[in-house]
């Protein structure tokens, strides 16, 4: 784990992950737990979201009790198609964040991130931006959507993944050295067709029941 890296390791998530992985989850489990699991990453990934103190009642006496900085309002920016299922978690925890997305798809001979869908909120400039992908392999898909994120301008990108690659997390950060990732797990290395090893499979697909 490097300084911009951040492998969430609670307990809960590995557990979650690990059924994930297995090869005879189905369909409907896969998408209720990548929910579940996008819901405890974003717990980690929102640590730092500031508060203000107002002036509340409560059954007994009044006091100063923390609340959200309401000026703080995130952007949660899906990758899709797989990063909805992260996304629809992460709402759970956020019902008021605002949300864009941006539709990328892999070249299958040279991996590079192909851009067909873009629509992000009008304010992104003056928002946190969370972009959401459930893996980092390459990291095509994740700089693209970046560098088009970062030509829009933003108080600040952070990256969460449930798994990562080590070649796309260096790949990753030769581009943006200044965009955090968050991950569940480092998995092992790519093969040769590019997706991580050992792995979960194709998100999109287990997410959908497309394969």
């Amino acid at each position: 784990m490097t300084a911009q890296v951040t492998v969430i390791d609670h307990p809960f998530v590995q557990h979650k992950l690990t059924l994930m992985r297995q090869f005879d989850t189905s369909t409907a489990k896969f998408r209720q737990l990548m929910k579940e699991v996008g819901m405890l990453l974003a717990y980690e990934v929102t640590r730092d979201l500031p508060l203000k103190y107002e002036p509340i009642k409560t059954p007994i006496a009044p006091m100063n009790a923390p609340m959200l900085a309401s000026e703080k309002k995130m952007v949660v920016v899906s990758i899709m198609r797989a990063g909805q299922g992260l996304l629809d978690g992460i709402l759970e925890l956020m019902p008021s964040a605002r949300v864009g997305h941006i539709g990328l798809y892999r070249d299958p001979t040279t991996y590079v991130a192909i851009e067909y869908y873009l629509k992000l909120p009008h304010d992104v400039e003056h928002r946190d931006i969370l972009v959401v992908d459930p893996m980092l392999a390459t990291g095509n898909s994740a700089i693209a959507a970046v560098d088009r994120i970062k030509e829009l301008g933003s108080m600040s990108i952070k990256f969460l993944c449930l798994l990562a690659a080590p070649e796309g997390i260096k790949h990753f950060h030769e581009h943006h050295p200044d965009v955090p990732i968050y991950t569940a797990a480092i998995d092992e290395k790519l093969d040769e067709y590019g997706y991580i090893v050992p792995g979960l499979g194709d998100a999109g697909d287990r997410l959908y029941g497309t394969k």
